[in-house]
């Protein structure tokens, strides 16, 4: 089966991993993932990530997912997909969505690369919101 929203699926990857308390979880890679998973680790949401190159293939993106040492609770506590393959959510710099008052992160696509709301607003550029991570 083809996957028709491959963010969705991704979110939805790192989510079962955690639920199942996985220490790795493998995802299909593409460059908006890698860029996505960089900013996660960026933020402090993983631990480490690699991507493994499969000849003729866009490769896997490995990622060692963050859990509380003392809870044993997953960092990630919520990922919500935004924009959708149906109805697409686009903001402009001064619609920029805040996740939990500034706790939270929103990952936006600009025209300027995948990067935070907080470094959209830096740069000055709108885009399309892709989902959120708190």
């Amino acid at each position: 089966m083809a996957v028709t929203d491959p963010i969705a699926d991704y979110l939805t990857r790192i989510r079962n991993a955690q639920q199942a308390r996985h220490r790795i979880v493998e995802i299909p890679a593409s460059k908006l993932k890698k860029a996505i998973t960089e900013i996660l680790y960026d933020q402090g949401y993983i631990l480490k990530y690699k991507f493994e190159e499969v000849p003729g293939k866009a490769g896997i993106i490995k990622i060692a997912l963050k859990y509380d040492p003392v809870t044993g609770e997953p960092v990630i506590r919520g990922l919500k997909r935004v924009s959708k393959p149906g109805l697409r959510q686009y903001a402009g710099v001064k619609e920029l969505p805040r996740v939990i008052n500034g706790l939270g992160i929103a990952i936006i696509s600009t025209s300027k690369g995948v990067m935070t709301d907080k470094q959209a607003r830096k740069e000055n550029v709108g885009g399309e919101v892709l989902c959120y991570v708190y």
